[in-house]
């Protein structure tokens, strides 16, 4: 697994928000409803998002959650190091305390370029990104 489910969900709702665009601000009701996401739970995801700089929120009835960043700008490295941390993308594929190019378990050399591969996607794709791509296939389908 690449990340959680609160990560999954953040990356969802911060991809909802991006589909937006110019800034509007998005209602936590309306993110959870189109996202399937429980409320309460996406609130908790999206305060931190808002904490780490990469969404900003407002209250009252024009309120909700926007991009403080542009899209094309927040990776989904970006948002996976506020939810879940990065850490696990450089440890041990089979959990091993000891384990580097020097000393290397038996999956090693397999996982490394697997490993670097994942970390080249997370901060290669950007919010913009999945947006076109979710946008395209609404379009598809309709």
């Amino acid at each position: 697994m690449i990340y959680s489910a609160a990560c999954e969900y953040a990356i969802r709702a911060a991809t909802h928000i991006a589909l937006r665009g110019n800034g509007e601000f998005v209602k936590l009701r309306q993110i959870a409803e189109a996202e399937d996401i429980p409320s309460p739970f996406l609130a908790s995801i999206l305060k931190r998002l808002v904490a780490a700089g990469l969404l900003e929120s407002a209250r009252g009835p024009t309120g909700g959650y926007a991009l403080s960043v542009p899209a094309d700008e927040v990776s989904l490295h970006d948002i996976k190091s506020v939810v879940d941390g990065t850490g696990e993308l450089e440890e041990c594929a089979v959990g091993l305390g000891r384990c580097s190019d020097e000393v290397p378990c038996p999956l090693h050399d397999t996982w490394k370029p697997i490993r670097e591969e994942i970390k080249r996607y997370l901060r290669e794709t950007t919010l913009e990104q999945m947006a076109e791509a979710l946008a395209s296939k609404h379009t598809s389908t309709s």
